[in-house]
């Protein structure tokens, strides 16, 4: 992922209001990020606990979601759509996020399971015990990164399009 600037950060976001968007708390740790260790930057506000904010690169433009966490529980330890870590180490909540458009505006919205702290990208980095002889963990894992960048590439084009 490209390293963002706090103001190229806040200028990402699509699917909120400019009032929102001055609101945004950026992370206090931008400029110490490993950008080449991201998939996509995900934090969630520290003064809002339900709101979490994403930026990912689209097309090579940095673009940002707010979500909302929802305020009930899942009844069961649910996978996260986009890692799909089947042994993670995280919690994972429901999130929603408002369309962009026209869409949004009339309060239309997406949900999807998340990782509760947008541990994807370190989850999908972790090298798996062999699954077999022979199993090339490197392999899986490249796999593993690929998918996650097309479910998040997926999200986005998805909130993002006039349908």
């Amino acid at each position: 992922m490209i390293a963002l600037t706090e103001s190229t950060l806040r200028n990402s976001f699509v699917n909120v209001s400019l009032r929102e968007r001055k609101a945004i708390v950026a992370p206090a740790d931008l400029a110490d990020r490993d950008w080449d260790r991201l998939d996509y930057l995900g934090w969630r506000d520290p003064k809002s606990p339900f709101l979490g904010f994403v930026v990912a690169e689209i097309d090579s433009v940095p673009f940002g979601l707010q979500l909302r966490q929802a305020e009930q529980p899942t009844r069961s330890r649910p996978q996260c759509s986009w890692c799909s870590d089947v042994t993670l180490p995280n919690d994972v909540v429901f999130f929603s996020a408002r369309r962009t458009g026209r869409a949004g505006k009339a309060g239309n919205s997406v949900g999807t399971l998340l990782c509760a702290g947008f541990e994807c990208s370190k989850n999908v980095r972790r090298l798996d015990p062999p699954a077999y002889l022979g199993h090339d963990a490197a392999a899986a894992r490249d796999r593993r990164i690929e998918s996650l960048r097309a479910h998040v590439d997926g999200f986005f084009r998805d909130l993002m399009s006039e349908d």
